[in-house]
């Protein structure tokens, strides 16, 4: 059995196999790349040059795309509140990413990838405190006896 892609199997792997925290934490991963990427697109002039606009456009759209999968994974009946908050931050990040799209404002791209890193980090934060492995190994185990 041949593998095409190394790399390409290990995100699939790591993605099977991660926690619901690990994926959240991943998807704000891949958002914060893609906001980066677009940043990067614009001069030294703060506007896109011609050739960068589509590449541009195809890094908002990935960032909305994982925006969309972070909403569409709330489960509005066990969050209660804090799923309430998220849907309308997550609301408000995709209204203002179709808006930097159509004005390409580079300030305002800033500042959506400066939250998406802080809420990225607190969710790293809390997944890591809630991982198995941050129990200790003598709760970690199961107790049959009651």
């Amino acid at each position: 059995m041949a593998f095409g892609n190394p790399y390409a199997a290990y995100q699939t792997t790591a993605v099977k196999t991660a926690s619901q925290g690990k994926l959240v934490v991943m998807l704000y991963q891949g958002a914060e790349r893609e906001l980066t990427a677009a940043h990067i697109c614009f001069g030294s002039d703060s506007k896109i040059p011609a050739s960068k606009v589509e590449e541009f456009g195809k890094h908002l759209m990935k960032a909305q795309e994982i925006i969309n999968e972070l909403q569409v994974s709330l489960d509005m009946d066990k969050g209660g509140q804090i799923a309430q908050n998220l849907m309308s931050l997550y609301v408000f990040f995709n209204k203002e990413l179709m808006d930097v799209s159509i004005k390409q404002d580079k300030e305002k791209l800033g500042q959506l990838l400066d939250m998406i890193t802080q809420l990225g980090s607190a969710w790293e934060a809390a997944a890591a405190h809630t991982s198995v492995d941050s129990i200790p190994q003598a709760q970690r185990t199961l107790n049959i006896t009651g």
